[in-house]
């Protein structure tokens, strides 16, 4: 029996039971809350709806545990790529400032050039005025048969000394300043070599990174597929149960967004911002983009903006661009990367984390060169965050196995 267009509809918009049809119900765009949105479905309106599909479909435990494996890929390969996007973020700063090294050098290098020229004419010039000046001279003819007699000879052989002795002087102020710019000249050979590895690491790391994203959007597309196909299998049933539940958990998330933004105001301080302030500003900033979409290496310190790669086209934040725009509203500059990030202020205990703070996933917890993501924390437990390649900007927990630390920027 062919199902109705309404029927067909309903079911594809069943919402996922697992964990990451929770996160995907975070994204919801806060400009979409308003005070007066329907509060929509209770409590008991799930428990009942549950109650049927548990009644109905003996199969609702399997699939869910098929469905959760396939959450758990999602997971791995969401790490991955956010991993490879930010190796590739740390390269561009790394790049960036071997190019301001080689420029540097370069500089240098001509002044100590224009230096060494000088004194070569210098000397030059020097030894041209001595030549015009016959201030070179025979002892012996010079002592009996020069102007003023041996009185003049010796006036003239004083004279001769100091001048040997400012030549002697110049040659060596020209090998001195052979000597710096031979030495400028190498530096600039080894920043302009380091420029070129750090470009060569930098189109390395993007093309791991475009590969790890490829990767992950090819398994959500078959994950979806797969639990679209393991959803139609529980009935109508279990869709009408997950569309309650969706509903309701919208309904949540939206109140969860405005009580977020009530709880941090737009602090205002005539004596100027003090960390606590700095903070809150960066919260109130961060939370004014809830439901943007994530971009890869979109975000600078004036809001979202085209990404690169898979983020081409799409005006958002990665990770790392948001925390970056967020504490740049709050007079403090970032870097685009989870790695300088990290080092940007002193360490801070999760027990003492204050609003503001940012807090540093990795795949090892022993090792910070691992981190992998950063969200900008909230209060009780929770932080706003650009997930992944195909979500948005969101409200989410903090406690999750891969945390591995909290920075307090410090402008």
């Amino acid at each position: 029996m062919t199902p109705s267009p309404a029927r067909s509809t309903a079911l594809r918009v069943v919402a996922l039971t697992s964990g990451v049809a929770i996160g995907m119900s975070l994204l919801v765009p806060f400009a979409s809350a308003r005070p007066s949105d329907p509060p929509g479905p209770s409590a008991k309106d799930v428990e009942q709806s549950e109650r049927d599909v548990r009644e109905r479909a003996a199969e609702v435990g399997r699939t869910k545990a098929m469905l959760a494996q396939a959450d758990g890929e999602l997971d791995r390969l969401a790490i991955a790529a956010e991993a490879a996007v930010e190796r590739y973020n740390g390269e561009l700063v790394s790049l960036r400032r071997s190019q301001e090294a080689y420029r540097d050098v370069q500089g240098r290098l001509a002044e100590a050039n224009r230096r060494t020229e000088e004194a070569r004419a210098e000397l030059a010039s020097f030894a041209a005025q001595v030549y015009r000046d016959n201030t070179g001279y025979d002892p012996m003819s010079s002592a009996v048969a020069g102007e003023g007699g041996p009185q003049g000879f010796m006036d003239r052989a004083s004279m001769v000394k100091m001048l040997a002795e400012r030549r002697t002087a110049m040659f060596r102020e020209v090998e001195a300043s052979k000597t710096v710019a031979g030495l400028f000249r190498r530096q600039a050979e080894t920043a302009l070599d380091e420029q070129e590895a750090a470009t060569r690491r930098a189109d390395e790391a993007k093309r791991l990174a475009q590969d790890a994203v490829v990767t992950q959007q090819e398994a959500v597309q078959r994950i979806e597929a797969d639990k679209r196909r393991l959803e139609h299998r529980l009935g109508k049933a279990q869709a009408k149960a997950a569309k309650v539940k969706r509903a309701r958990e919208r309904a949540l998330e939206r109140a969860k967004a405005r009580k977020a933004r009530a709880d941090f105001p737009v602090p205002r301080s005539p004596a100027g911002l003090l960390s606590e302030t700095r903070g809150a500003v960066a919260v109130q900033a961060a939370l004014k983009w809830l439901g943007t979409p994530y971009s890869w290496g979109g975000g600078d310190a004036n809001g979202p903006t085209n990404g690169i790669a898979q983020g081409a086209g799409i005006v958002g934040f990665d990770c790392s661009g948001l925390t970056m725009y967020a504490w740049g509203q709050a007079g403090v500059r970032l870097d685009h990367w989870t790695g300088t990030q990290w080092t940007s202020g002193p360490h801070i205990p999760i027990s003492e984390l204050r609003p503001g703070d940012l807090v540093f996933f990795a795949t090892s917890r022993s090792d910070p060169a691992s981190i992998h993501h950063v969200g900008l924390y909230l209060s009780g437990g929770r932080m706003v965050e650009a997930p992944y390649t195909g979500a948005r900007v969101r409200i989410a927990s903090i406690h999750r196995s891969d945390l591995i630390g909290a920075t307090r920027p410090a402008g």
